[in-house]
């Protein structure tokens, strides 16, 4: 690396977490050189870190992402099972209530990673800064862009002093996060304001970490308790992933007057009494709480549209959690970020650096990860009361009823189930479930009845002491 890089051939990510880490791959073999900045201390190891505080919450790489991290840094996935991280097959490990009633555990279409967050950031961010063409700079805050509403020439940090002064760059890729200033610093080069849009269900959730029971600390599946969004009311949910070391993260969530409570003494007992199936509840009373539980209500959908905007500057992109932001519950941000990369990336080497346009390119290509996962998302949420100010549109209502039919069918249907697991896995595009065997199936419904109750095997049952 030259003592001097030139700065049109540098790139500034800013953004130290998921997101960021994997944009500065993704940027490394196009740029001279990649500084990554971030207002905090990155952890060296598996450890907690200030500023992300949704750590604490049960996390998964659905395969879509998985396969984009995999890609992008080769060995990742090894990497992380070497570290504890599980690999687990859906749909055989997976035990879900749907609002259709249980999945059966059909042979499996693809796998996700289970881990902690704590122990994804830290395998991801060691190998990424292994990489000596980029370069973190810790307790540096971004304050805003340099350049005009034609192109961006670079950012404005503070550091840790106080002290102001601008980084020169060929291209900055926001991964700041739901608390991005994009729009305003847009703004401020005379650009217009890009079209947003929110859905709140006023989901609140709360998570714990458990030490599972001795015999079920290894191999056994996540279980999943969806709310019904067409029983009226609150929408209560619970998810039980085993993770590294034996443990269980439980996330509880509810929206609107049925929110889980923050309380310690009160966990279990929303997990055995409030959701539509008592089987989390259950496991919980033979585990062992590790930690006090963490509370949450930042769990609004919120998208914005940069890709619609009718100009946009050279030079800059966002990505992430910057550009749109899920309801945690359904899992995908960690995905799209992934996706987001791997677009950035393809893009930036299809076109090459420093083409014109190219920014827009990068902008409207991480559009479509955000799309497939914002139905997915959005699909279900805008139906709770007071979740959007416009309520469904006819469009939300026609995509819903629809997967409703998809999801009942895939309770006794195990091609479809697949399908349906590998759009929801963003594994496969939403297109998949529109052929004419898809639109067949859906007719004709399930092809076996509905089960009755949680589809744990008995030594499953067994090891984690409900027999």
């Amino acid at each position: 690396m030259s003592e001097r890089p030139d700065p049109a051939r540098t790139a500034v990510v800013l953004g130290g977490s998921h997101t960021g880490m994997l944009a500065a791959s993704a940027l490394a073999g196009c740029a001279d050189r990649v500084v990554v900045v971030d207002r905090d201390v990155l952890p060296a190891g598996p450890e907690p870190r200030r500023g992300l505080p949704q750590a604490r919450h049960a996390h998964m790489l659905w395969s879509g992402g998985a396969l984009a991290v995999e890609e992008l840094l080769p060995g990742s996935t090894a990497a992380l099972r070497d570290a504890g991280a599980r690999r687990l097959p859906v749909t055989t490990d997976v035990v879900a209530l749907s609002a259709q009633g249980w999945f059966r555990r059909w042979p499996e279409s693809h796998h996700v990673i289970l881990a902690g967050r704590d122990l994804l950031d830290a395998t991801v961010r060691a190998r990424v800064l292994a990489d000596d063409r980029i370069e973190l700079l810790p307790r540096t805050e971004a304050r805003g862009l340099t350049g005009t509403a034609a192109a961006v020439t670079g950012v404005r940090v503070r550091d840790s002093d106080g002290t102001e002064r601008t980084l020169p760059a060929g291209l900055v890729v926001d991964a700041t996060g739901r608390g991005s200033g994009a729009a305003r610093w847009l703004a401020r080069l005379g650009l217009p304001a890009p079209r947003q849009r929110e859905v709140d269900s006023g989901l609140a959730y709360a998570s714990r970490l458990y030490l599972a029971p001795p015999d079920a600390r290894d191999g056994f599946p996540v279980v999943n308790v969806q709310p019904d969004p067409r029983e009226g009311g609150p929408g209560r949910a619970g998810f039980l992933l085993p993770v590294e070391d034996g443990r269980w993260i439980v996330t509880l969530s509810g929206t609107r007057g049925g929110e889980p409570s923050p309380r310690n003494d009160d966990f279990v007992a929303f997990a055995r009494d409030r959701l539509r199936h008592p089987v989390i509840g259950e496991l919980l009373e033979r585990a062992e709480p590790l930690s006090d539980v963490c509370f949450t209500r930042s769990t609004a959908n919120r998208r914005t549209f940069y890709e619609r905007m009718p100009a946009w500057p050279e030079n800059f992109t966002v990505l992430g959690d910057a550009l749109a932001a899920f309801n945690p519950v359904y899992g995908h941000g960690l995905s799209v970020a992934a996706q987001c990369a791997l677009a950035l990336r393809d893009v930036t080497r299809r076109h090459g650096w420093g083409t014109p346009g190219l920014a827009r390119r990068v902008q409207r290509a991480a559009a479509r990860p955000v799309a497939a996962a914002w139905d997915l998302a959005i699909g279900q949420d805008v139906f709770y009361p007071g979740a959007s100010d416009s309520g469904p549109t006819l469009r939300d209502r026609l995509v819903a009823a629809y997967v409703d039919r998809l999801m009942l069918t895939a309770t006794g249907n195990g091609r479809i189930a697949r399908r349906v697991t590998d759009v929801t896995s963003l594994q496969r595009r939403a297109e998949t479930l529109l052929t004419p065997s898809m639109l067949l199936a859906a007719a004709v419904g399930p092809l076996k009845p509905r089960l009755t109750s949680p589809p744990l095997t008995a030594e499953e049952r067994k090891a984690a002491g409900l027999v």
